[in-house]
């Protein structure tokens, strides 16, 4: 059918442009429950926000998914899979980019697919990505007990419920609380990284417990430079997936940004280099420095962070447990990232219009603080504790699988959405000029590329698990976010398809004793059975939403305009691309 058969909602789970909004339904009746619906708030910095992308996307894909790439595929297969991922990573973070900050909402690319290109997409997407930030949770629970294998095996499960009620705490207080841990927390992991590099230059040098020279050694060792064959080449861009996965919840952080017209497009410009150039460099070091069969690099058991080894090879002991403490922090900070989205993800959804959650998870607390989502989110954590029936470390491997896919997913959407975006600003003649970030080099082969290449990942990755033996396991891990996305995409179809009225045939209208005043009786409203809700791009509404400057932001434009032109400019440009 026409894409034409859909009514537009006038509300996407939006924010509005004051420091305190309310996203409490207007529909609902009055009770002590709704009063105190008072919304998000925009409470994160610039300097926040960058972090918070910087955090959400360096953790434990990068600390410990890393040794689980080179002991599958080798140094070669992790460099360019992951170098391939983040170029396509990049491109999706531009054109997020230019929908985030033209409509900074709730939701954030979830509510730009149900806007932009499908409802029942949109309905199947938000769910599978709210499910996915709660098992990155449990993920970063569980390796938290890796982590921890390096100094005792004593029942790591502990420190997992110390972590997971801390983390609760934190997003339970309020957005500033959030903000301001995770700001220190990936500001330590990038100081550490920073020194990870330097240090692993002097280790390939010879500056290490042998005294040799690495140099591309463990690149000519048997087996090396690409493990496994293809089938270990096309697994690595599932742990790569894994290890980028963050990136797109930047979107997700415009509800509660302030200024968002000026702090998301200097988020997404400056971000996303540094993060290339943190892993670019990381994973070539981690290749010449750890050769790939080295002892439980990655097991059922555990799997050991290349970081350790690099700093246990200068020779000392302090400086390996000092970088696995690191790694512990960024466990943390990791979950602390998922947990605060996945809590706004299903917000969103429950503000939606029509609503995609039920409304108990719209009430927030007086602080902007949405309890109950951040509850339920939360509660599928508990998953972590499964390990030690499994082991930790191939439970590890298998949420690695499909929170990676998860992430493709969503960039797949994303470039979707965009497409859709594009060709609507298009159709309906409004000038690129009003846009408020373009990246104009992308233009128009961006979304294609993202759609295109993205569907080839997920198609590819799983070849290990189909040849040269089945594994019904790893098949599923993954595989299973693709069923279960149709699924809800029918439910929701068929749920919400809509009626269609008919008049009798003049013989059935009225019965002989009727009044022939009456009018004529109905057919009874009948369901179609399918249809298209493809978004119209000549119709769907591209105003609402759209964020319009306040003074607040004004003035932070005006402080910030002042101090690069006055005296100390320099000192100032440097200050804030550091922050």
């Amino acid at each position: 059918m026409a894409d034409t058969n859909v009514s537009h909602p006038t509300n996407y789970g939006s924010v509005q442009s004051s420091v305190q909004e309310s996203h409490a339904p207007e529909n609902l009746p009055t009770s002590p429950l709704v009063k105190r619906e008072v919304g998000l708030h925009r409470g994160l910095s610039s300097r926040q926000v960058q972090m918070i992308a910087i955090g959400g996307t360096i953790g434990t894909g990068l600390f410990l998914g890393t040794g689980r790439s080179l002991a599958q595929g080798g140094p070669a297969s992790m460099l360019i899979c992951y170098s391939l991922v983040g170029f396509i990573v990049y491109i999706t973070l531009l054109l997020l980019g230019e929908m985030a900050t033209q409509y900074p909402v709730a939701g954030s690319f979830n509510a730009y697919t149900t806007r932009f290109f499908s409802p029942a997409y949109g309905f199947a997407l938000s769910w599978n990505y709210w499910f996915n930030d709660a098992v990155s949770v449990a993920s970063d629970l569980t390796a938290a007990q890796l982590v921890l294998h390096f100094w005792t095996s004593w029942n790591p499960w502990v420190i997992s419920v110390v972590f997971w009620v801390f983390l609760v705490s934190v997003n339970a207080v309020h957005v500033r609380a959030y903000g301001e841990l995770e700001y220190w927390l990936s500001s330590l992991k990038v100081a550490t990284i920073v020194v990870f590099i330097l240090v692993g230059i002097l280790v390939n040098v010879g500056v290490n417990s042998e005294h040799r020279y690495i140099g591309g050694s463990n690149w000519r060792i048997p087996g090396a430079p690409f493990v496994g064959g293809f089938g270990g080449f096309a697994r690595v861009f599932v742990t790569a997936s894994f290890a980028f996965g963050g990136t797109e919840s930047l979107g997700i952080t415009a509800g509660e940004t302030k200024n968002p017209s000026k702090n998301m497009p200097r988020v997404v410009k400056l971000v996303f280099w540094r993060i290339m150039i943190f892993y670019i460099l990381s994973v070539l070091l981690i290749g010449l420095n750890v050769p790939w069969d080295y002892p439980n690099l990655s097991n059922r058991s555990t799997t050991t962070s290349p970081f350790t080894l690099v700093f246990k090879e200068v020779g000392s002991n302090v400086a390996a447990s000092f970088i696995n403490f690191v790694i512990l922090t960024s466990v943390l900070s990791a979950g602390n990232h998922a947990l605060f989205a996945g809590t706004r993800v299903l917000y969103g959804l429950s503000v939606a219009t029509p609503p995609q959650a039920p409304r108990i998870f719209s009430w927030t607390t007086t602080r902007g603080i949405p309890l109950p989502a951040l509850f339920l989110t939360s509660s599928i954590s508990a998953l972590c504790f499964g390990s030690s029936f499994i082991g930790s470390g191939v439970l590890w491997g298998w949420l690695q699988n499909i929170v990676g896919v998860s992430n493709q997913i969503a960039w797949l959407s994303i470039g979707l959405s965009s497409w859709r975006f594009r060709k609507a600003w298009v159709k309906q003649g409004r000038p690129l000029e009003e846009l408020k970030f373009r990246a104009a080099w992308t233009w128009p082969w961006g979304p294609p590329f993202v759609v295109f290449s993205v569907t080839t990942l997920i198609i590819i990755q799983g070849w290990s698990s189909v040849i040269p033996t089945f594994s019904v396991v790893d098949f599923l891990s993954f595989y299973i976010e693709i069923p279960i996305m149709l699924v809800m995409f029918v439910a929701w179809m068929i749920i919400k398809r809509p009626r269609h009225t008919g008049i009798l045939p003049s013989r059935q209208r009225r019965s002989p004793s009727s009044d022939p005043l009456a009018p004529p009786r109905q057919a009874p409203r009948n369901q179609q059975f399918w249809y298209s809700d493809l978004v119209d791009t000549k119709t769907v509404d591209l105003y609402t939403d759209e964020y319009v400057e306040v003074e607040g932001d004004k003035v932070d434009d005006e402080q910030r305009r002042k101090r690069v032109e006055g005296k100390g400019g320099i000192l100032w440009k440097f200050y804030y691309w550091v922050v």
